[in-house]
């Protein structure tokens, strides 16, 4: 993974226990924009960005697919994978804009039929299906390739997608996760739904007032038990429950009453043969947009009752990565089970009005965390959350 708090899992790891964020103001994004909106943005230019990929020739390789490429480097280390070619394994990946964030610095040389060059090698990096078939070709992965673009749920539906092609005995293994460029596009289009904040975002609190967006990719490899068991591989949790469900109350706000999120919990923890009592953690999606805490927030509060567990949104520390922002979490919820420790809501101070609960504020150390919820939510009712469970919990 890598993101605006570390290059790799590990450095990701140090920055949330010593409660570090990686929000500023933009180094790489052209925009006027860059010192007045703060980002999460991961502290390498593309260049940097190639040069840890091992790439000698970047010719249509956009930002986002350094980003994912660096990423899935890392995931089939990890997991313990030389040659990815060996096994069949399916490739899910997502992006919303795809390689906008190169293809809008040509946008004017695009539009101009009489205009000759290099730029147009960068056409094709537009479509969200160009970055994942770059990184599947430089991995290897053959076998089952395909793009999901489902606005901020997008990489949490990837591992939703992996996993049921798995169960349904198509594939033994899946990569999964997402990969997002921070671009003039998204920074604007945001700013116009006014829903950027100029300070840094405060997750549920009273005073919020927008979220500041992120950039990086992450992504996670799923494999059947039995898979797993024959090539001796040393599960590091999970996936035990998800669900989608989609509420369509409006193109942009969620409904709320959380009515949306709620049954994306609730289905997820009943197909996990979970009850709310066995959670201890919720990663909650947490924009600090207007409408989406108090929705979330209801839905927390209608799932478990009085008995509401920790939670935290850590986009403080990142920013809202968009489509990688599923699989980033999904990463810290492993985190949280596996170094038993629970990620603090940086910035809040008030607890909203419209709420009785309050975010976890402090790094929980030594916590016993066996069961997490993460929820990635997206435009147009598009919910997603998934229970990531301690193996052989």
């Amino acid at each position: 993974m890598i993101s605006a708090i570390g290059n790799n899992v590990e450095e990701n790891f140090r920055s949330l226990r010593a409660q570090r964020s990686g929000i500023g103001y933009s180094q790489f994004v052209d925009t006027i924009h860059r010192n007045v909106l703060p980002v999460g943005e991961v502290k390498c230019s593309s260049e940097e960005l190639a040069k840890m990929a091992g790439l000698p020739d970047t010719t249509g390789f956009t930002r986002t697919t350094l980003l994912g490429l660096v990423a899935m480097q890392e995931a089939l280390r990890s997991a313990g994978i030389t040659n990815a070619a060996e096994t069949p394994t399916a490739f899910i990946n997502a992006s919303t804009v795809g390689g906008m964030c190169d293809t809008e610095k040509i946008y004017f040389d695009i539009l101009d039929p009489q205009k000759e060059g290099t730029f147009l090698q960068l056409i094709d990096t537009l479509d969200c299906a160009d970055c994942t078939q770059r990184i599947a070709d430089e991995t290897g992965l053959t076998a089952y390739v395909t793009t999901i673009s489902t606005a901020c749920s997008s990489s949490a539906n990837a591992l939703m997608y992996g996993a049921r092609l798995i169960r349904a005995g198509l594939v033994d293994r899946a990569v999964c996760g997402g990969t997002e460029a921070l671009t003039r596009f998204t920074i604007n289009g945001f700013n116009s739904l006014k829903n950027i904040d100029k300070r840094h975002c405060l997750p549920f609190d009273n005073d919020r007032n927008g979220l500041n967006l992120g950039e990086g990719a992450a992504y996670l490899v799923l494999e059947s038990e039995s898979f797993a068991q024959r090539r001796k591989a040393r599960p590091m949790a999970e996936l035990s429950g998800w669900c989608n469900t989609n509420e369509a109350f409006h193109p942009t706000s969620p409904s709320p009453e959380g009515d949306g999120a709620f049954e994306a919990m609730r289905k997820a923890l009943e197909m996990g043969g979970l009850t709310p009592a066995d959670v201890q953690y919720v990663n909650v999606h947490g924009t600090a947009t207007l409408n989406n805490d108090v929705s979330e927030g209801r839905a927390l509060e209608r799932l478990f009752g009085d008995e509401v567990p920790a939670f935290s949104s850590t986009k403080p520390f990142t920013g809202h990565t968009l489509a990688a922002a599923g699989a980033i979490e999904a990463i810290y919820s492993v985190l949280a089970i596996n170094r038993q420790m629970i990620w603090p809501n940086l910035n809040f101070t008030t607890r909203m009005e419209e709420l009785r609960i309050s975010p976890e504020t402090r790094l929980l150390e030594e916590s016993p965390v066996k069961n997490v919820v993460s929820n990635s939510f997206g435009f147009g009712g598009n919910n997603a959350s998934l229970v990531i469970s301690k193996y052989g919990n």
